[in-house]
């Protein structure tokens, strides 16, 4: 049986249009509901026409406020994605109250084979919007929106981790090549490296064949302008040429102070994790994904191991970041809790320990950024 599409005005809610937009590339589906008509209207306009969407609330606004007397506040909401924030800020800037949805926290049928569809997702978008809004707890997570200045300072730190990957793509890909033939690789990274692979020789004495030297060439063109750009990169943020907002810059100071902290891994942590305000530990376990995921029910009692639903190039520095403060604060608190918990374990078992000290760490760094404690033991730069 199809359910009904119809809502009733809920108390408290007579004086505000809903809007829910479900966001695409090529179009966008408005989901509205305003208190002067008792059904869900629907408009599908061009994707990232926002002068259309701007227009469509204020019709439909103007037609409430006609019937009611009043003019209606307007709420909207939308699921965070590819569009970012963007439209969050033009919204509000139109004086509408906008929330951007975690789009993994609204609750969905369990179905084997559930149907999904813009028209329903729109309506569950406004459904929860509408709950959310009248204190229903847990309904939703909603996204915190970063200033322009923090979001455009972690740009940086994302550029430098692709430079990376795409440095140690093209390094890996050219001795790959090269032993395919049992080629002396040397170091592909050096800018003269070209001259020394023109003198190496196959196991008959012969050189590269035309095809292979040619793709090697090109490969090497593309690793040392990717290590250009790397370079150029490193030495915009040593020499502060971007401006970073004043917070920020303080925390990543103040990180920088710990040993096994260096420039590249406190940028990146502050441009991930710690431009935020947490309340609590547990916020902080959860943005970064480190938190357990037990499974009780019934007679059932087991863990599934971390949820892996937070930020996850703040999961994967976290994790990074718990090996080298053993190398290189082994007499702290928390390397000796990690020594003593893994004490004649296997390799298994330190993996799963080393995420139980990543969890840890971050929230020590948390309340060391917050309070000003420094992780017991801990050892300072001179």
């Amino acid at each position: 049986m199809q359910a009904s599409t119809e809502i009733t005005p809920t108390v408290g809610h007579s004086d505000t249009i809903f809007v829910a937009i479900e966001l695409s590339q090529k179009t966008w589906l408005v989901t509205l509901h305003s208190p002067d008509r008792d059904r869900i209207s629907r408009h599908k306009i061009e994707g990232g026409d926002h002068a259309e969407l701007l227009a469509q609330i204020e019709k439909v606004r103007a037609r409430a406020t006609a019937k009611l007397g009043a003019a209606p506040r307007v709420v909207s909401c939308y699921e965070a994605g590819y569009d970012g924030f963007w439209l969050h800020r033009l919204l509000q800037a139109a004086g509408i109250a906008n929330f951007v949805f975690d789009a993994a926290s609204i609750a969905v049928e369990q179905r084997s084979r559930r149907v999904k569809t813009d028209r329903i997702d729109g309506e569950l978008m406004l459904r929860t919007l509408m709950a959310y809004l009248r204190g229903e707890p847990r309904v939703v997570r909603i996204v915190r929106v970063p200033s322009v200045a923090e979001e455009d300072a972690r740009r940086a730190s994302r550029e430098r981790d692709r430079l990376v990957k795409e440095q140690t793509g093209y390094t890996n890909r050219i001795k790959a090549l090269l032993r395919l033939l049992g080629v002396a690789v040397g170091n592909p990274r050096r800018r003269n490296w070209l001259s020394f692979l023109k003198q190496q020789r196959d196991w008959q004495g012969q050189p590269l064949p035309p095809h292979l030297l040619a793709e090697v060439t090109r490969e090497h063109a593309r690793l040392t302008m990717v290590r250009e750009q790397l370079a150029a990169l490193e030495h915009a943020q040593a020499g502060q040429s971007c401006p970073v907002p004043a917070p920020m810059a303080e925390r990543r100071s103040n990180l920088q102070r710990l040993k096994a902290l260096g420039p590249a891994f406190t940028t990146t942590l502050v441009d991930e994790v710690f431009y935020k305000d947490f309340r609590n530990r547990r916020e902080v376990a959860s943005y970064n994904g480190l938190a357990p995921s037990p499974w009780k029910s019934g007679g059932i009692d087991r863990e599934q191991g971390i949820s892996k639903a937070g930020n996850r190039r703040a999961r994967h520095k976290a994790i990074e970041l718990a090996w080298l403060w053993l190398r290189h604060q082994p007499d702290s608190a928390l390397s000796r809790w990690f020594r003593t918990r893994t004490a004649n374990a296997g390799k298994r078992a330190k993996r799963i320990a080393i995420v139980a000290l990543a969890r840890k760490l971050i929230v020590a760094l948390w309340r060391y950024l917050t309070t000003g404690l420094i992780p017991e033991r801990a050892t300072m730069k001179t």
